[in-house]
């Protein structure tokens, strides 16, 4: 989940980029700056604070990979101490501009494995639900022991045997 400050700076890049109706352009922009500063050998030095920021902006303009769009915002990122917020910031661009297209990411947790008949099932019944395209990541927790756990931006469903178990114990508790 992207932090606060992720979130800002993908929020002034998604206004940027749809103002100029470039949110594609943006895209590959961000993943680019992941893909850079991702490398944990480049991060360490672009936050040595020993270095100047003129010279971290020298290392990332040698990588060459940037165009000057992207290199402010690395620059700023540099500055600010926030190297380490790229992924965020493209994840959360990429929410942004799915979001602005129509289109949902659902997690969704099973003690199981779910069939991709399963899969596709849960993903048509929460397009009609939430009347948007959504797509489904399913991933498998078997401390649920049963039900499935959902979740999309910043909703969480829950429908798990192990919530349900809780919920019991503490009606149970309450009622001692």
């Amino acid at each position: 989940m992207a932090t606060a400050a992720a979130r800002r700076y993908a929020r002034a890049a998604f206004e940027l980029a749809s103002e100029q109706k470039r949110v594609e352009e943006w895209r590959a922009r961000l993943a680019t700056i992941r893909e850079l500063l991702s490398d944990p050998s480049i991060a360490v030095v672009l936050e040595n604070p020993t270095l100047a920021s003129s010279e971290r902006m020298k290392i990332v303009a040698g990588a060459g990979a940037l165009d000057t769009e992207a290199g402010n915002l690395v620059g700023l990122l540099i500055e600010s101490g926030r190297v380490r917020e790229a992924a965020g910031i493209a994840d959360e661009f990429e929410r942004l501009a799915d979001e602005a297209a129509g289109k949902i990411h659902a997690l969704v947790t099973s003690a199981v494995e779910l069939s991709a008949e399963e899969r596709r099932d849960v993903g048509e019944r929460l397009s009609k639900q939430l009347g948007a395209d959504v797509t489904v990541q399913s991933v498998v927790d078997p401390r649920i022991i049963g039900g499935l756990k959902v979740q999309y931006g910043d909703h969480l469903v829950d429908v798990s045997i192990a919530n349900r178990l809780q919920q019991l114990r503490r009606r149970l508790a309450d009622a001692s």
